[in-house]
């Protein structure tokens, strides 16, 4: 690739923003072009600037990562999209891989790994940190397994795995920045997808999908 790969971080804090743009600085091949801290201005500005690499967190405010790993994907089936997120469960990079993601890191990644995921992304490739493909491939090759979390929309999803983890509604709608009732209609609608009418059920599916923590303060989740 010709001069520096084009970069727009998506991260709804300020201060991990600020984190992210000072580590790649120090990467002469880098350039962080554009910052946004929703799903929303993300789209918004990968159809202004064409980044060469988007990476973006998976838990914001708004349409969510997911969901703007969707709407991009299906604007430009060629956009390269890294995921950069504190979550390392085999659910969650199934789940963005097939929403059109080019690659996933966590975040407790070493640096020089976000700046080589770029690199190899922006040439075409894919990648996924050490560690999390082995699982996520031996985890999601069923076919009941994929079933399970493809039913879902991108934010049910989200609230699937928080409610599952032991979140209360009124913790999960905190935690997604969205009102109890919305919160409260989706976690009904998951359970009518999953044929499942507790909380409890949905932590084991979880578990079985590799998701980790389920089962804590399971009591006191809305079911």
């Amino acid at each position: 690739m010709k001069g520096k790969i084009k970069v727009i971080l998506v991260d709804d804090h300020a201060v991990v923003r600020a984190g992210f743009r000072l580590l790649l600085a120090s990467v002469d091949t880098i350039e962080v072009i554009a910052e946004a801290e929703r799903g929303e201005a993300a789209c918004q500005f990968y159809l202004e600037k064409q980044p060469d690499v988007m990476v973006l967190d998976l838990s914001m405010p708004g349409i969510g990562g997911l969901e703007t790993i969707r709407r991009i994907c299906n604007r430009d089936s060629n956009a390269k999209i890294l995921v950069f997120s504190v979550h390392d469960e085999a659910v969650y990079v199934h789940r963005a891989m097939n929403a059109g993601a080019k690659g996933y890191v966590t975040k407790s990644t070493a640096p020089v790994i976000l700046a080589l995921a770029i690199q190899k992304i922006a040439e075409g490739g894919t990648y996924i940190e050490d560690g999390l493909t082995s699982e996520t491939l031996a985890q999601n090759n069923g076919t009941a397994s994929r079933a399970i979390i493809d039913c879902l929309t991108p934010r049910e999803f989200d609230v699937f795995l928080l409610l599952a983890k032991g979140l209360t509604v009124h913790k999960a709608a905190e935690e997604l920045c969205l009102g109890y009732k919305t919160v409260a209609n989706y976690g009904t609608q998951i359970k009518n997808k999953l044929n499942v009418s507790t909380v409890a059920e949905l932590a084991h599916i979880a578990m079985g999908l590799g998701a980790k923590g389920q089962c804590y303060a399971l009591h006191n989740a809305v079911s």
